[in-house]
């Protein structure tokens, strides 16, 4: 394993096998050397080590740090809010580049002190009750964004795995993608000093036989390399 391209990747302790094994393909197509971190795992590694993080998706995050409503019918695991909540600090004062996938892009507004929408079929009318790992809903993209620079895309379809999602932007950040009935669907840092920082709440690695979805795996590849010549 190339320690220059070592990245963490954060799942669920249980029922996440399936969802790591394409992270993991897509992380390795990238060229990057992912290793799976879970509430129960990290304290093996030294998070050091790490050249970058993958926040992934998984359990909703907990009302009790998202300043959202309690929802009693969903699964939480307090513990991976927490190791995500450290691993985000540690990444952002060591500068290391950041991607958060679904939940991931959420516990980053989070962890930029935003707020979460406990349930979007509250938050929004209409929204159909959508959850399938294909292709099935329209995103559009906004222009001048990072997104839309490593996608070149405007619009497209994603997936839809997700109940929770951003309401309040957290400092820092802006949106990059939403859907038709208004949902955030990505967000990124806003400022020009080249960290790589970007949510999606779609799960690109279900897509990466869609070059637009393998780009951005390669942009985090890029910037988990940036200024070094043995990556």
């Amino acid at each position: 394993m190339s320690s220059v391209r070592k990245v963490g990747v954060t799942t669920s302790v249980h029922g996440s096998t399936s969802m790591w094994v394409f992270y993991w393909l897509a992380l390795r197509l990238a060229g990057l050397s992912p290793v799976r971190l879970t509430s129960a795992n990290a304290h093996v590694h030294d998070l050091d080590t790490f050249n970058g993080f993958v926040i992934g998706g998984g359990d909703n995050i907990g009302a009790g740090i998202c300043q959202g409503d309690l929802t009693l019918d969903v699964k939480i695991d307090p513990d991976r809010d927490l190791l995500e909540l450290a691993i985000l600090k540690a990444a952002e004062e060591r500068r290391l580049p950041v991607l958060g996938v679904c939940r991931g892009a959420q516990i980053v507004n989070v962890h930029r002190g935003g707020s979460l929408h406990q349930d979007i079929h509250s938050a929004y009318e209409n929204v159909p009750r959508m959850w399938t790992p294909l292709p099935s809903k329209q995103v559009t993209v906004e222009t001048g964004t990072a997104l839309h620079r490593i996608m070149r895309k405007t619009r497209f379809r994603a997936n839809s795995l997700h109940r929770q999602s951003v309401d309040r932007l957290g400092k820092g950040l802006r949106v990059s993608a939403h859907d038709r009935y208004g949902i955030i669907q990505a967000v990124e840092c806003e400022d020009l000093d080249g960290r790589f920082l970007l949510g999606v709440q779609w799960h690109p690695e279900f897509m990466i036989y869609r070059a637009a979805q393998r780009r951005i795996f390669k942009a985090f590849r890029d910037a988990v390399c940036a200024g070094n010549p043995d990556c």
